[in-house]
């Protein structure tokens, strides 16, 4: 296996530009490299300007902006291109019914799935680019019989793997990631954009979901979903307190559950189940979220699927760590068994294999067995 990640030749690379710093230090990555680059920001909102608030969110008319005049300088064309409705109905509806129906999706993985390494992707190889480039911290490793591999960033701390983890071969024989090589802080990635004379160097990153502007979650689904008052009850089945709306609640959330009622051994209690058919919410210790398998199903693969049981690490979100398992495909349903239990394991998240540094694949996860037990929890 060589450690290329991509063919020497000069491509026309499509670079997704946010508007924040990494994107723009990655376009002109791919620029210095010889490569025939055009930017591109992605214009993912209908009402553009409430979708940042101070450090959150992202793709306001500032954003694009921002994107334009790092182009600029860089001295590449850059265009904006409009996939606010499928941006609209393939992650931000899924979000919504996702929590509605119980589960915890991400959204940030959806996106890649669905618009930067799909809609986009289709629409960049249609007018001829060869490749997407990003400021994911990622790597793709071509191997000597020209097939792709997707590893984790030279820098662990910043590594994006997890989110990328829905990309199939096709897609990452078309993907560019200029920042995964490199082991560098993101102070080092700022002075490089200062040096680069981007406007952006200074620019503070986007935190949380990009279209909730002010990270209240509860408050934006309960726009969408209405409230919706259920019973909060423990592992017995004993009303304990009440909520506004089921959707409100994530596994092993320990915060906002506003339970005047203490437990009996004085500890803190926590999300153990979200049942949205009677709209109740179990709370119980923490020792009861301890997940000792999971299945999980939708599963997307980097490459060719494995074949029979193996041994690898796993990923459960995206600032995680890395956990052992053993994992087995059976009639298209991933069966995970954990070496050692793990804790806030939630249906719709993701678990991502890991082999090494190789990213194998990505599931959605759709039940969980806690330790101790034989059925499901979920």
């Amino acid at each position: 296996m060589t450690d290329t990640p991509q063919p020497l030749r000069p491509l026309r690379v499509l670079a997704a530009m946010s508007g924040g710093v990494d994107s723009a230090v990655a376009a002109a990555r791919a620029a210095e490299a010889g490569h025939d680059v055009t930017g591109v920001h992605l214009a993912l909102s209908a009402n553009p300007q409430s979708f940042r608030t101070g450090a959150r969110g992202c793709c306001t008319i500032e954003d694009s902006r921002d994107a334009r005049r790092a182009a600029d300088v860089i001295g590449i064309p850059f265009y904006v291109w409009d996939l606010a409705d499928r941006f609209r109905e393939d992650v931000v509806e899924d979000f919504v019914a996702e929590y509605e129906a119980g589960r915890t999706p991400n959204p940030c993985l959806r996106c890649n799935e669905k618009i930067k390494f799909a809609a986009l992707l289709d629409k960049a190889l249609a007018l001829g680019f060869d490749a997407v480039c990003t400021g994911h911290y990622a790597k793709v490793v071509l191997r000597e019989d020209g097939t792709r591999e997707l590893h984790r960033a030279s820098d662990m701390a910043k590594d994006q793997s997890y989110v990328l983890g829905v990309l199939d071969d096709r897609q990452l024989a078309h993907a560019m990631f200029p920042l995964g090589d490199t082991v560098t802080t993101k102070e080092e990635i700022r002075a490089e954009a200062e040096r680069r004379g981007l406007a952006v160097a200074k620019k503070p990153d986007s935190h949380d979901i990009c279209f909730i502007a002010d990270g209240d979650t509860q408050g934006f689904l309960a726009g969408r979903l209405g409230r919706a008052e259920g019973d909060i009850v423990d592992e017995s089945g004993t009303k304990v307190g009440t909520h506004e709306g089921a959707y409100g609640f994530t596994i092993g959330q320990r915060k906002g559950l506003r339970i005047g009622t203490p437990a009996p051994d004085g500890k803190p209690r926590y999300v153990l189940d979200i049942s949205p058919v009677d709209n109740t919410v179990t709370v119980g210790p923490a020792a009861a979220l301890d997940v000792s398998a999971l299945s999980a199903i939708k599963p997307r693969w980097c490459g060719a699927a494995p074949t029979g049981p193996g041994t690898y690490t796993a990923q459960l979100r995206a600032h995680g760590g890395e956990t052992e398992v053993t994992a087995e495909l059976v009639d298209g349903t991933l069966e995970v068994s954990f070496t050692e239990p793990v804790r806030g394991v939630a249906p719709g998240q993701a678990i991502v294999l890991y082999d090494g540094t190789r990213v194998v694949g990505s599931a959605t996860i759709a039940s969980t067995v806690r330790a101790g037990q034989t059925a499901p929890a979920v």
